[in-house]
């Protein structure tokens, strides 16, 4: 049986990302804050939780981020506040750099695997039309860069291994209950989508940026 393995697995996409895996016939480990006391932040955490799973895992899905750090997104630039914005960064950036250095060693050589890491649009420069939102589009953005560079790195070794960056468009999950104006998908639908284009990646897709349909996002 195949074997996946996802990182946020409590939250509202990170659990419907491992049922929809599970319905798949993968046999799935899911690894969380409130369930192994995985801090992103802290790479003792994420060194203890991680390193002591043992693979290979055919597909890794990382579901971890926040919006605001408990506060709210920016509209104008004199919002912006340092810690909430390095708390941003930690969490939406850091913490997937700090989970992409363990999963090497989780990824089985010689065959296909898939890593997807949760990303979103508003995280790319060339789509941002309406400004705004400062702390997390610089995150994501980071977090593109970080992907992109993890799949070069991996591949050196993973050579069969497409590592990727994913926008699910907007979820209905608690993480967006305070916009009301965006059209969203249930986390079942989404969940759904990101595994489609995330098991019908091929290897010279690596380093890239997809949205739910397939479609690539430009930086």
């Amino acid at each position: 049986m195949k074997r996946a393995l996802v990182i946020g697995a409590s939250g509202g996409i990170g659990s419907a990302v491992a049922q929809e895996l599970s319905g798949r016939g993968f046999d799935v480990t899911g690894v969380s804050r409130s369930g192994d006391g995985l801090d992103v932040t802290d790479a003792a955490s994420v060194r203890r939780v991680l390193g002591g799973l043992q693979g290979p895992f055919d597909v890794v899905f990382v579901a971890v981020g926040t919006l605001a750090a408990g506060g709210a997104p920016e509209k104008a630039l004199d919002a912006v506040a340092v810690s909430q914005a390095l708390d941003v960064y930690a969490v939406n950036a850091v913490g997937p750099a700090l989970i992409l250095a363990e999963v090497e060693r989780l990824l089985p050589r010689g065959r296909a695997s898939y890593v997807g890491v949760l990303s979103a649009r508003v995280g790319s420069i060339g789509d941002n039309r309406i400004g705004g939102w400062y702390s997390y589009r610089a995150s994501k953005a980071a977090l593109n860069q970080i992907v992109h560079g993890a799949a070069i790195e991996i591949g050196r070794k993973r050579k069969e291994a497409a590592i990727v960056a994913l926008h699910p468009g907007t979820v209905e999950t608690p993480f967006t209950a305070g916009y009301p104006g965006h059209k969203k998908v249930d986390a079942a639908t989404a969940a759904r989508n990101l595994c489609n284009v995330l098991l019908g990646l091929t290897p010279e897709q690596t380093g890239g940026f997809y949205d739910y349909s397939g479609a690539e996002v430009p930086w």
